[in-house]
């Protein structure tokens, strides 16, 4: 454990799910991080311009070994998958072989620790497309957990509305309904998105929805936990509590139990 310098997440899912958004919230960050190639070479100005706005005409720009470090707090970490969809059969080997090699590497400080695999609450992505199902039935993580993050959960609010003026509500005064139904809607979609991927050869080890991550005031001391408590190793555990800084209490009540 004294090799491992710093913790190390890869973050997934489709473009446009917010991936970046979250780990500059973690970080407590509104830059953007650096960008280092795997041989520790920090990457130009516009490589990295090119990279945080990866869309499908550019992904030759993107590699998932590169390493996104934010300097608010270099202890973590960060690798991105870019958006990949199905029958995207190159890139999907290439993501593949990245996560075999780097759960398993004997080379410690370049071993991931945890997979955050981010599925958006947008309307056209609530359900488990084929990508995912090939993810979660074809690669196997060994001992690196993978959490599930329903992201952009703060669009269900107009799926809301828009269910109650269906069912005759004056949405003026329904604000309490409103919230009742959102939770409701996420609900059921948490649900769907469990029992898809339950089915899988390789399902995640957790499911945490991320709300509000759009504000630089976010809380991710509930990720932090999360991610703390799937972790098979407690050394790995105390390294994450000491690296995040969301949490104070997080770090006390660590320090108190373990």
């Amino acid at each position: 454990m004294k090799k491992i310098e710093r913790f190390r997440i890869l973050v997934m899912g489709r473009a446009n799910a917010g991936k970046t958004t979250i780990i500059q919230r973690v970080c407590d960050s509104t830059d953007k991080p650096e960008v280092f190639d795997s041989k520790g070479n920090k990457m130009s100005c516009w490589l990295v311009e090119v990279h945080l706005n990866a869309e499908c005409s550019q992904r030759g720009y993107h590699r998932i070994e590169h390493e996104l470090i934010f300097r608010s707090n270099p202890g973590f970490v960060f690798h991105d998958s870019c958006g990949f969809e199905a029958g995207a059969a190159e890139e999907f080997d290439q993501m593949k072989d990245f996560v075999v090699d780097r759960a398993a590497t004997p080379r410690v400080n370049e071993r991931i620790h945890v997979i955050w695999f981010c599925i958006p609450m947008t309307e056209s992505c609530r359900t488990v497309t084929a990508a995912e199902q090939k993810f979660f039935n074809e690669c196997d993580t060994g001992h690196v957990p993978v959490i599930v993050l329903l992201t952009k959960v703060d669009t269900l609010n107009l799926d809301a509305i828009e269910e109650l003026e269906d069912e005759g509500w004056e949405i003026g005064g329904a604000q309490g309904r409103i919230a009742e139904k959102e939770r409701e809607l996420l609900e059921k979609w948490l649900a769907h998105i469990k029992h898809e991927l339950g089915k899988c050869k390789f399902p995640p080890k957790g499911y945490l929805s991320l709300q509000k991550m759009d504000q630089k005031s976010a809380d991710c001391s509930t990720l932090m936990h999360w991610t703390a408590n799937v972790l098979n190793e407690e050394d790995l555990q105390r390294l994450l509590i000491s690296t995040q800084q969301s949490s104070i209490a997080l770090c006390v009540q660590y320090a108190v139990h373990k």
